[in-house]
Parts: C-alpha cells; sequence; structure tokens
C-alpha cells in the first residue's frame, strides 16, 4: 500500500487569528501522528495571508516538541532564499532535538512574487546556484564539508534526509543525478507529473542516501461523510484560491470570485487542482488509488484545503480508515 503523508500550510482562515491557525497545525500533526501517517511537511511560503508556514523551521520545532513521533519536515524550504549554512543549522539543530524525525525539502523557487522576493533582499539569479548549493549544505549536515574550516554547529554529522521539491523536469534531473528522493508539487501544478517522474526514474544514481528511487506526489484531498458536502468545500477552496491568485492585490467579495472562478481567467485555478479527490471516503480511495498508479508513486502527500480545521481532521480520519 502506497505509503499516506500530509503537506500542510498553515491554512489562515479570514479574520482568524494567526496564532489560533498555528496551533491548528499542532493539532492536525497531532491527529496525524495518531492516525498513522508518515510524515507532515510545512512549505516556505511569503506574503500570503492565507499561509502561516513561512517561519518554517520555526514552526516545524513547535510541532515536534508537542508530538512525539511522526516524521517533520519542510516540503519545503526554498534554499535560494537563504545560505545553505544557516539552513544546515536550523535542521541539524531540529535534528538533534528530534533524532531521526526530522526531513528537508528543498525547492528552487522563491516560494512568492518578484516584488516580495526584493523584500527579502534576495537576487532572483541565487536559484541559478541551486544544484551547487544542494551539494553545499549536503555536505555541511554530513560527515565532510565542502567548504575549508566552515562546519555547520548543530549540522555536522546529523546526515538529516535530503529531497528535491519540484514541478518541472529540473527538479526531476537534479533529484536523480544526486540520488535522493523526488517530490512533485502535483497538487498545484499537474501538468508534467507524469513526464517528471518518468525522467527521475530512467535516470536516477544511486547514492550513499537512496538506492532505488522514490517518488512523492502531491494530491489534495477534501473528504466528507458525503459527496454534497465535500463538492460544497472544494466549491469554497477555489473561490479562496481566486480571491489570492487571481484578485491578488484586489479586495473581492465572495460573489466576484466565484464569477472568476467559472470564466476563463478561472481556468488556470480549476487546472492547478486537477489532481483533486472530492467525495467521500471510499470515493476518494479510489480517486488515490488511481492517481498514485498515473503518478508511479511511493507515496502521497496529501494536502486538506477544507475551510475549516474540524473538517480538516475529519477529511484526515475518514481518508485513514479508508486507506486501513
Amino acid at each position: 500500500m502506497t505509503a499516506l503523508s500530509i503537506l500542510d500550510l498553515a491554512f489562515v482562515a479570514e479574520g482568524q487569528p494567526v496564532g489560533e491557525a498555528l496551533q491548528g497545525s499542532v493539532k492536525l500533526a497531532q491527529r496525524a501522528e495518531a492516525l498513522g501517517y508518515q510524515r507532515v511537511w510545512y512549505a516556505e511560503h511569503h506574503n500570503f495571508a492565507s499561509i502561516a508556514s513561512s517561519a518554517t523551521s520555526v514552526l516545524i520545532a513547535h510541532v515536534a516538541a508537542n508530538t512525539r513521533t511522526i516524521r517533520l519536515g519542510a516540503g519545503g524550504i526554498m534554499l535560494p532564499n537563504h545560505a545553505p549554512l544557516v539552513i544546515a543549522e536550523q535542521f541539524g539543530t531540529l535534528a538533534s532535538l528530534h533524532p531521526g524525525r526530522i526531513d528537508l525539502g528543498l525547492g528552487r523557487a522563491p516560494g512568492t512574487d518578484p516584488t516580495t522576493l526584493r523584500a527579502l533582499r534576495i537576487d532572483p539569479m541565487e536559484a541559478e546556484e541551486f544544484p551547487d548549493d544542494v551539494l553545499e549544505l549536503q555536505a555541511y549536515l554530513g560527515d565532510q564539508t565542502r567548504v575549508p574550516s566552515v562546519n555547520a554547529t548543530p549540522g555536522k554529522g546529523t546526515h538529516v534526509p535530503l529531497y528535491i521539491l519540484g514541478s518541472s523536469l529540473f527538479g526531476a534531473q537534479l533529484a536523480a543525478q544526486l540520488g535522493l528522493p523526488y517530490a512533485f508539487a502535483s497538487h498545484f501544478a499537474p501538468r508534467e507529473l507524469e513526464r517528471a517522474v518518468a525522467v527521475y526514474r530512467s535516470t536516477f544514481r544511486p547514492s550513499q542516501q537512496l538506492g532505488k528511487p522514490y517518488v512523492i506526489a502531491g494530491v489534495n484531498v477534501l473528504a466528507a461523510d458525503t459527496r454534497v458536502e465535500a463538492e460544497a468545500q472544494a466549491r469554497k477552496v477555489w473561490v479562496s484560491r481566486v480571491k489570492v491568485l487571481v484578485g491578488r492585490g484586489q479586495k473581492l467579495t465572495d460573489a466576484e470570485a466565484e464569477a472568476l472562478l467559472d470564466s476563463p481567467n478561472g481556468a488556470s485555478v480549476r487546472e492547478m487542482g486537477r489532481y483533486t479527490a472530492v467525495g467521500t471516503a471510499p470515493e476518494v480511495k479510489t480517486f488515490l488509488e488511481g492517481f498514485a498508479d498515473l503518478a508511479d508513486a511511493d507515496e502521497l502527500i496529501t494536502v486538506h484545503p477544507a475551510p475549516t480545521l474540524e473538517a480538516r481532521l475529519h477529511s484526515l480520519e475518514l481518508l485513514a480508515q479508508a486507506w486501513r
């Protein structure tokens, strides 16, 4: 049976205090641990009012302190935004405090828009150094630094497992070349999924970390007691995404967002959600089984974007029960 994990963006509802949303992430991880999910990851995004996982390593530390066994990690850290040494120290600290529980997924995109990127004081050309930065970071977490006389403390010798995240052939080729697991962001960028996974598997080179290819594929899940309820939740999710992605910088009403969703301008939002399981537990299970085959995935990392924490927790429970 394909392994199941969770990607949590620490969703913030309109008008909700951020602290309340972050405590919701703790509850979600605790429930995921009790239900037997393999891992929970958090993604670095900046300047999104609806996403509170921007300080990713800080959130991981808090959740790890409030759970016992489940693996936690970044899905991912946008490495061009950071010095590899700093990330090695952060995740070396996490691994030292919570041995055997910490993952480090790495992405090349900025996780934000160009204006926010400038506010982060990041040169867009930093992304060109991504392959070298991954190797430098890997060495800091290993036994032998690539930078003479510079070591990560904490970090050195922790061997935090690295994962390459992507939504294109670039990430697939890099993960294969370095012999690292590959996580594809098909939950919001579905177009290149099959091609990228095929390239990754066919060109994979074994490494010290990984002997054979390992694919994680992202998929949205909205499981509810009835299909009508699940579809109503899905509609609210797409409307909220239109507000964020299509109407960014504008204050759209729900009615305006609904109209945009059903217009050609909303087609891109609907396409982003191509891989979304919506329905009752058996319906969601059937969809995910087919998706796992399509993606040739060893593991599914599920995003549960229902509008409320209670609905997200229930979606987790329904999926876990059906999957068993």
